[in-house]
């Protein structure tokens, strides 16, 4: 009996280490990140997204500066794909209908788009763009100053956000964005009347469906200093996965545990 229980034993520790090795050996989701263009520095912010988004190995990211290049037997090898790009103050569409196609089709069957900040304004005279993005800088969108401000969880179920909690960031925050009809909004902020605000929450995090696919906005990150809070890491890092799979199994950090 003793002999049998030590067996028991081993096959367990064997299996679970089978099974830490698998895990360990995931391959990282892949990622096309979409710039080249932008108001904002992309130059800065590009290299950024990469070092977060692979630094733990969940991610690979391939980077392409010509959007308009983008056809659909480019993309089958990624699992999401990633906007940093616009023209503003140019606002219409200019990626060409072979890469809309891509890219619309990519997502329609099932796969994941993600796009953080000023990445949302572009494309106005694309309807079908404007409906996965879910919310944008409009006519009367503005910002105050940069400064520090609380984002808060309001889906505390959401995969994206399960287990986080709120946390504080320095970044410009977005004020009356014009927003389509079925977003689901899992963080906000407050915008206060001393910094161009309306005293009242504004959006943070959207999730959209789209088709078979899915669709991340994270309103945050005008620089890099921004996009290195944790919390903006934890969001994009878990917001991707959601987007590829419609699951997570990324961790909230120790520290953005909610209580």
């Amino acid at each position: 009996m003793i002999k049998q229980k030590h067996v028991l034993i081993l096959i367990f520790f064997l299996f679970s280490f089978s099974g830490k090795a698998v895990a360990i050996a995931k391959s990282p989701m892949r990622i096309l990140l979409i710039s080249g263009k932008n108001n904002h520095e992309w130059q800065k912010t590009n290299p950024c997204f990469e070092q977060i988004m692979e630094e733990n190995g969940y991610y690979k990211v391939d980077l392409t500066e010509r959007s308009d290049t983008q056809e659909s037997v480019d993309l089958k090898k990624y699992d999401v794909l990633a906007s940093n790009w616009n023209a503003f103050p140019e606002t219409t569409r200019q990626w060409g209908g072979i890469a809309e196609k891509a890219i619309l089709d990519f997502v329609n069957r099932g796969g994941g788009f993600v796009l953080f900040h000023s990445a949302s304004a572009a494309h106005y005279n694309w309807p079908e763009y404007q409906n996965m993005v879910g919310a944008t800088w409009g006519k009367n969108t503005r910002h105050g100053k940069i400064t520090s401000f609380e984002v808060k969880i309001e889906d505390t179920n959401h995969p994206v956000t399960k287990g986080m909690s709120n946390f504080i960031i320095a970044d410009e925050l977005w004020v009356e964005m014009d927003r389509q009809e079925g977003n689901h909004l899992i963080c906000s902020a407050f915008s206060t009347p001393e910094n161009s605000g309306r005293a009242m929450d504004e959006p943070i995090a959207i999730c959209r469906k789209q088709g078979k696919g899915r669709c991340f906005y994270l309103v945050l990150g005008h620089n890099v200093v921004a996009m290195q809070n944790l919390g903006w890491k934890t969001l994009m890092l878990r917001g991707a996965e959601w987007a590829a799979s419609g699951k997570v199994t990324i961790p909230v950090p120790d520290e953005l545990k909610a209580n």
